[in-house]
């Protein structure tokens, strides 16, 4: 049996509560105390899935590599844009 996983972007920090976002774009409030790595904005965690999908925060580990990779997808993807777009002012 193969073990689950899940990512999960901080979003922003509201007091003791860190705002996640999964890639399925529900957003979770966790507290930050039952994660065990401290957290930034736009830091993206890995985090394993109990046997019911559910995230289990005592997991949670940093991952530059996948936060680095997702970077670099969204900056590919405004360059495709930029090259495409024609310039001037937009008409309504």
């Amino acid at each position: 049996m193969t073990e689950r996983e899940a990512f999960y972007s901080v979003d922003r920090l509201e007091r003791a509560v860190a705002v996640l976002v999964g890639d399925d774009g529900v957003g979770l409030d966790v507290l930050k105390q039952a994660l065990p790595v401290k957290v930034r904005e736009g830091v993206v965690l890995r985090v394993r899935l109990d046997a019911g999908g559910k995230p289990d925060w005592s997991s949670a580990t940093v991952d530059d590599a996948e936060r680095e990779r997702r970077l670099q997808e969204a900056r590919d993807r405004v360059e495709r844009l930029r090259r495409t777009d024609p310039g001037g002012d937009v008409a309504l």
